[in-house]
């Protein structure tokens, strides 16, 4: 890694994204006294934010690549049907990725990525809580209930087993073992088919896509510049600080660059010294109405279907799908879901479907986000969190933030390395 050379703070920053993770590092700049012009090729929360499940959960928040993804097997994931979803026709980029992706899926792997992760969830609602201080127009909700619903209690060994290293990690989280009948006392919803669940204790939930529209809005109301339907095509450190240009031809420089395109990450990192492979790992959802709304989240491990109450209705999504960030949605996967979790929700009408959505989750190989600087002093990286771009935004923001306007790196950061 070269030397870092001296840059004054930035008194005008770019942030090209409008997900969750570029909104909270513009919002926390702006905290530290910059001015911010965001950018982003569609709009906001246009990206894996809007329609992904909005949970909250630093106590389950764990390396993607793990030992039960290769004992899920090869055939398995190339099965339309399957809830981690491989096409049969994979690019070279995808397997680089997969075989990246197997190599750090081992315990040994798994307890380094995961000692990673624990200084962040140990801090992670001190980012919501910041943001909430600092008046965004939306909430986060305490979960009353956070159940993990099975049907059997051989099927509920795999996540008790996975809280157990959880815990031998070092890291907290609290939860009761329950019956079936016991879970459907505390969630009518779930039918007779469950019979066994665990619930989890200290975790929230968000409207995602309301919540990061009402922290674009306060971004806005403090000042910020906000453009959408600009996609930049170059990124150049010029010396005295960064052009960018967009496809539309708009030419303006910035004392430094935030890079937060999720899924697009690797486009315009690779030429600042950034060598990991961003994966799409796409998510569905869809929402339908119940007779009975949960309290908090439902989450069927087994199935790999996470349910969410938001507004009247339940917020049912689900799949991994390693395939372009760009494709169609596939209505198979939809109904694939709605299938899955038809025989485990009672009043729970899963044809009359609304929002139905698909968007791509940024992944790496190793599980671990890319968060900070590059080869350049004046172009960072944010992205690359997988299904915790939600949960780890806002304090990914704050400490990156933190980061550009100081220059030195916080020690949470430092594994989330963009040059590791």
């Amino acid at each position: 890694m070269p030397a870092v050379e001296h840059v004054p703070a930035p008194q005008r920053v770019a942030v090209i994204g409008a997900g969750m993770v570029g909104l909270a590092t513009a919002w926390f700049l702006q905290e530290r006294g910059v001015a911010v012009t965001v950018l982003d090729r569609k709009g906001v929360a246009a990206g894996a934010s809007w329609g992904n499940a909005g949970w909250l959960t630093p106590g389950i928040t764990t390396p993607l690549p793990e030992p039960a993804v290769l004992r899920y097997g090869l055939r398995a994931a190339l099965s339309p049907s399957s809830p981690v979803y491989v096409p049969p026709r994979a690019d070279a980029r995808l397997l680089r990725f997969l075989a990246g992706f197997a190599r750090h899926s081992t315990p040994a792997k798994w307890r380094a990525a995961m000692q990673a992760y624990i200084p962040m969830n140990r801090r992670a609602f001190e980012g919501f809580d910041a943001l909430s201080a600092g008046g965004i127009a939306s909430v986060t909700h305490e979960a009353k209930s956070f159940i993990a619903a099975y049907r059997t209690e051989a099927e509920r060994s795999v996540l008790l087993d996975e809280l157990r290293h959880i815990r031998a990690a070092g890291q907290k989280i609290e939860f009761d073992v329950l019956t079936g009948a016991e879970a459907r006392e505390v969630e009518p919803a779930l039918s007779d088919a469950i019979g066994a669940a665990i619930r989890l204790h200290g975790q929230r939930f968000i409207d995602p896509g309301h919540y990061v529209h009402a922290l674009a809005a306060s971004l806005r109301a403090r000042g910020a510049d906000l453009a959408t339907g600009a996609d930049v095509v170059t990124v150049q450190d010029e010396g005295a600080g960064v052009r960018l240009v967009t496809s539309a031809g708009a030419d303006e420089r910035y004392d430094a660059v935030v890079l937060a395109t999720g899924t697009w990450l690797g486009e315009l990192t690779r030429r600042f010294g950034v060598r990991t492979v961003v994966q799409a790992g796409r998510g569905y959802s869809f929402s339908v109405p119940v007779e009975y709304l949960p309290a908090g989240p439902v989450y069927f491990p087994a199935q790999r279907v996470a349910c969410t109450p938001l507004d009247a209705r339940l917020r049912v999504a689900g799949m991994m799908e390693f395939r372009s960030a760009g494709a169609p949605l596939d209505r198979r996967r939809i109904l694939t879901i709605a299938e899955a979790a038809r025989p485990l929700l009672r009043g729970t009408d899963l044809d009359d479907r609304a929002d139905e959505w698909v968007g791509a989750r940024p992944c790496t190989p190793d599980g671990l986000p890319l968060i900070g600087r590059t080869t350049s002093s004046r172009v960072f990286a944010a992205g690359g969190h997988g299904m915790w771009g939600i949960t780890l935004g806002p304090l990914t923001g704050k400490l990156l933030a933190e980061q550009i306007t100081t220059g030195r790196q916080p020690t949470e950061l430092r594994p989330f390395d963009p040059l590791r």
